[in-house]
């Protein structure tokens, strides 16, 4: 491809994907059908088979599957700047709304506002939506439920900063030992898929991956700085995601709430705000990032948590075709998305439930909220608004 030809597809994958960025409400499968409408059915930049793989790859690798497979196109489109551009044009909208939310509650007292107490009730039922969707999907046999009960009573009775990665790679081990052997004849039936990334390229973004995750904690350590500090916690929540951005919650809250860099109130209201506006919920630390420092806080967040996302998509690109058809690697990850789903009901116990549903009027709210979401499918947008507006009349009550 031609200088001009390059210039032209990077400011098409700009458009596209900041159109994606403005209207992709619903959180990540609901990306993922804007994806498949816009780049696939209606552009063709790819073929159903290759993005039901990049899908795959995404699912496979932990961190904002969405958000990567919307790298993912951009790369097989246009290089690795196209997917710097379409991260960019996806992820850029709603990072800039919430970073202005942080900015407007800085130095306002929230933790007794009624509309900051119904954004919280608002994260109880899109949490339970999740976890209720994630279940049925990653634990569908007995075997994986197991496996998701004990994740989710060794999260809630071990709560240290090593729990969760404990429970990722015990349930790596217990996936691959009990389904090594009932995949193999599917892995055995799919196609060879070639992607378009130089492996060289791959082992770089692969090294600095790695490098990073054991670097950034010893500079932790020897210099004391909080910025980066910051973005030490927001990398490590970045790359020890499995599951979508529901899961980067008891991480985060475990960095910043636990820690005392800010409080409960602020965290959960955040999280509330995220659900109304489009993009990845991963640009919930966009949020978290403005309230303790500002824009500056919001963007390096924002760089930190993502940028494992990038690194692991580029440098797993050239190689998925060895991992996918190798039902070990499968076995494996089948172990930790089961366990996923149990450190995501920790999550939804302790510390949004505690925190939130404190006598049987919020109970009924949060009732209505999840069936405005689930059963009469309302619009996200609107359920963050009836929640803000009955919180503050229930505090009149």
């Amino acid at each position: 491809m031609n200088e001009r030809g390059l210039f032209t597809s990077l400011l098409e994958i700009l458009w596209v994907s900041t159109k994606l960025g403005f209207t992709s409400f619903g959180g990540p499968v609901a990306h993922l059908g804007y994806f498949h409408e816009e780049y696939v059915r209606k552009r063709k930049w790819m073929d159903e088979k290759s993005y039901a793989d990049l899908v795959a790859l995404c699912q496979f690798l932990p961190g904002p599957a969405s958000s990567q497979v919307g790298i993912g196109m951009g790369v097989m489109r246009a290089g690795v700047l196209g997917g710097i551009v379409s991260f960019l044009g996806f992820t850029l909208p709603s990072v800039f709304v919430l970073i202005l939310f942080a900015v407007i509650l800085q130095g306002v007292d929230v933790s007794g506002a009624g509309w900051i107490h119904g954004l919280k009730i608002v994260a109880v039922a899109v949490v339970a939506h999740a976890i209720i969707g994630m279940a049925q999907k990653l634990t569908p046999d007995l075997r994986r439920k197991a496996i998701a009960l004990l994740a989710m009573v060794i999260t809630l009775l071990w709560q240290t900063a090593y729990s969760q990665v404990v429970m990722i790679v015990g349930a790596a081990i217990m996936g691959f030992l009990l389904y090594r052997d009932h995949i193999q004849h599917e892995v055995e039936s799919e196609d060879q898929v070639r992607f378009p990334v130089k492996r060289s390229i791959a082992v770089v973004c692969l090294v600095s991956f790695i490098g990073l995750l054991i670097l950034l904690p010893i500079l932790r350590e020897i210099t004391s700085m909080q910025w980066i500090a910051m973005f030490d916690s927001f990398y490590r929540s970045g790359s020890l995601v499995f599951g979508g951005g529901h899961v980067v919650l008891p991480l985060l809250e475990r960095e910043f709430v636990s820690t005392g860099w800010l409080s409960e109130e602020a965290f959960l209201a955040g999280y509330g705000a995220t659900q109304a506006v489009p993009g990845p919920l991963f640009t919930f630390a966009s949020y978290l990032g403005a309230v303790m420092y500002g824009w500056g806080g919001g963007v390096l967040a924002t760089f930190a948590i993502f940028l494992p996302a990038f690194l692991l998509i580029v440098g797993t690109l050239p190689f998925w075709d060895v991992v996918r058809r190798n039902p070990k690697a499968k076995a494996a990850f089948m172990g930790v998305n089961a366990a996923v789903v149990g450190i995501l009901i920790a999550a939804f116990y302790q510390p949004i439930w505690t925190s939130t549903i404190v006598n049987p009027l919020d109970f009924a709210f949060a009732a209505i909220l999840f069936s405005m979401l689930v059963y009469w499918k309302l619009p996200p947008w609107l359920i963050v608004l009836t929640g803000a507006i009955g919180g503050a009349l229930i505090s009149l009550l």
